[in-house]
């Protein structure tokens, strides 16, 4: 007990993780985790001088067991006699309303919840109860989730509330194992509350604790902690160097962007993505810092684009009117020749029986008797739905530009055709229809040649 006692006293002075003589909250749950520091920074509370508030947040996610919590907590903090704030919200509804996921929406509001208290208490830094275990979690979680450097660092000793930069948030036991926690509390007989949902095998990260973790160590590196903490300081150590050099380059654009490496080109493109409140998921930053001066839509009416400089620029596109004009066709046994919005399109129907595929761009091949004696040309039009070929099912057509990133003011220049109860069968440039493809059933073949 003494040993662990110490080890954290070290680790914050060394860290700097306190001021003397200044207000501490503490975030405690009523688990283990926040039970231990909570008992450790009460000893620890005179040596440094500043008074202790305990915060805990009721997610409202295990109805009657949420609120047990909550009074366990307050009945431990009055018998420490430290002053206790309660915080309540409903994580689901928000999570519905916000549509994010729900252990989103718990760290949100929770966040959130303790950087107001912190505000109204004067203290500048809530003592959150994560762990080394938990560093070893989240590295998995994120190597899963496709993190980069940054990411894969992990926890830091102290950073700012993501609720409020003014708010820090330090973590005293980032180096204490939870078997270190789980002795400490035995030999204090420090009494807290167990999370049956800590082991849903539903939740990926309960599945990484007890089905990933203990396989790695069962089968291939006893001392996985230890490794991957030591990975994760590299990282982080050289995550920050990669980061240093994307500001310094935002700060005075030198050298030319194509001329630095790959990392901090790619570390800049997020840096800004992040000041325009935009998505950073890699394959984003791939595409823009692939090809500049390239608009890529990131919304229903913006797109980004990175100039030759490495600068990214929002572009605000006005609202476009959908395309009008119809045009109504005969296919027949002979070619003919159509123009239509500045497409010019033969066709041709042929008695033709089984399948076949496209020769070359600009022509597709169709079952002409699923098409039907009368096609119609037009524009992309609201609520059109489409199934291109080799999926099974329809989709909205909006919906396959976006996932095909054909740029907002293209998509209401390109033709569409369609049998004579409105079913799209061809869309200019992209697949042709799932229905109205050739199988060993075909008795006829439509031929079709566009080109603008």
């Amino acid at each position: 007990m003494k040993h662990l006692l110490e080890h954290v006293e070290q680790s914050a002075r060394a860290r700097k993780l306190f001021r003397r003589g200044e207000n501490i909250l503490v975030a405690v749950s009523g688990g283990l985790d926040s039970m231990v520091l909570l008992h450790l920074l009460h000893k620890l509370a005179p040596q440094f001088g500043g008074r202790l508030f305990v915060a805990h947040f009721n997610h409202q996610l295990r109805g009657r067991v949420s609120d047990a919590d909550e009074r366990f907590v307050e009945k431990t903090m009055a018998a420490l006699e430290l002053p206790f704030r309660a915080g309540t919200e409903a994580v689901k509804v928000f999570a519905k309303q916000r549509g994010l996921s729900v252990e989103m929406a718990a760290r949100e509001l929770r966040h959130a919840f303790l950087a107001r208290t912190a505000s109204r208490l004067k203290c500048r830094v809530v003592a959150l109860a994560h762990h080394a275990d938990d560093q070893v979690e989240l590295f998995f979680l994120r190597v899963l989730r496709g993190a980069g450097g940054d990411g894969l660092a992990g926890m830091k000793w102290q950073s700012p509330s993501p609720a409020n930069q003014s708010i820090e948030l330090v973590r005293p036991l980032l180096d204490v194992n939870k078997a270190d926690l789980i002795a400490f509390a035995r030999a204090s007989g420090i009494r807290f509350r167990e999370d049956a949902s800590n082991a849903a095998r539903d939740i990926l990260r309960n599945r990484v604790r007890h089905e990933l973790l203990p396989l790695l160590r069962r089968r291939f590196q006893p001392a996985l902690g230890q490794s991957v903490r030591r990975l994760m300081a590299i990282v982080g150590s050289e995550a920050e160097v990669v980061d240093a050099a994307a500001r310094e380059w935002l700060a005075k654009s030198l050298p030319v962007f194509d001329q630095l490496a790959v990392g901090v080109q790619r570390r800049i493109l997020q840096l800004q993505l992040q000041r325009l409140e935009a998505a950073t998921n890699f394959e984003l930053i791939e595409t823009l810092r692939l090809a500049a001066n390239q608009p890529v839509a990131v919304g229903v009416a913006t797109s980004l684009v990175r100039e030759q400089s490495g600068q990214i620029s929002k572009v605000i596109l006005t609202e476009e009117k959908f395309q009008s004009g119809r045009l109504v066709l005969r296919p027949r046994m002979e070619w003919q020749v159509v123009e239509f919005a500045g497409a010019e399109i033969k066709l041709c129907a042929v008695a033709r029986r089984g399948v076949g595929r496209r020769r070359a761009a600009g022509i597709e091949v169709f079952d002409a008797d699923k098409v039907g004696a009368k096609i119609g040309l037009r524009h992309w039009q609201p609520g059109d739905r489409f199934q291109p070929i080799g999926m099974s099912a329809a989709m909205k057509l909006q919906d396959w530009f976006t996932n095909q990133k054909v740029p907002r003011a293209r998509r209401r220049q390109l033709v569409v055709a369609t049998t004579a109860g409105g079913e799209i069968f061809w869309v200019e440039d992209q697949r042709i229809g799932e229905r109205f493809k050739l199988t060993a059933e075909t008795q006829r073949r439509l031929l079709w040649r566009w080109q603008r």
